[in-house]
């Protein structure tokens, strides 16, 4: 995928220039990163939360040399852990909850960190079959379940791309009550 999947896989869940304070949990090396700093624009903050320090680094090195968009801080932390975030506008989940086996503590958290009315993006592969490199995935049907037992409200289909991985991916938007 080239960034301007990533973009359109996140555009329908944040609306263009609005700023704001966004997580990216399991940012990695920021793919989904740059795309949602393109989105919210240069008066947003983006958390990029990821274990390895080695990708963080790669993804500040990325963002710096891109074009000026919203401020990027870097955290070195485990997601599946409580962080300290609060009030957040939105938190993105792109290639990320599919590590997680039991998501429900992890959506939790999750909630936790959203203002009321903030939004949970997911990118996910559209498949409950997993691999050794995607051991958790899940259909966006199974999302909706999921996403109503955590408590989320309004999830929606946004976009799908094809994948050569697992077939195809999907994006998705959930709302906090």
């Amino acid at each position: 995928m080239e960034h301007a999947d990533h973009v359109r896989l996140l555009a329908g869940g944040v609306t263009h220039g609005e700023g704001g304070t966004w997580a990216d949990l399991g940012a990695g090396t920021g793919a989904f990163t740059l795309a949602l700093a393109d989105l919210i624009g240069p008066h947003g903050v983006i958390h990029a939360i990821d274990r390895d320090r080695a990708a963080l680094a790669e993804l500040r090195s990325s963002f710096v040399s891109a074009v000026p968009h919203a401020d990027l801080r870097v955290h070195a932390a485990d997601f599946t852990r409580r962080l300290d975030l609060s009030d957040l506008d939105g938190v993105l989940m792109a290639n990320s909850l599919h590590f997680v086996a039991h998501k429900g503590p992890v959506l939790a958290l999750v909630r936790g960190y959203l203002r009321r009315g903030g939004r949970l993006l997911l990118v996910e592969y559209d498949t409950d079959r997993g691999n050794a490199w995607v051991p958790h995935p899940m259909r966006f049907e199974t999302w909706q379940h999921l996403a109503d037992e955590a408590g989320f409200v309004e999830t929606r289909k946004l976009s799908s791309v094809p994948s050569r991985f697992l077939g195809r991916m999907y994006s998705a938007f959930s709302v906090s009550p």
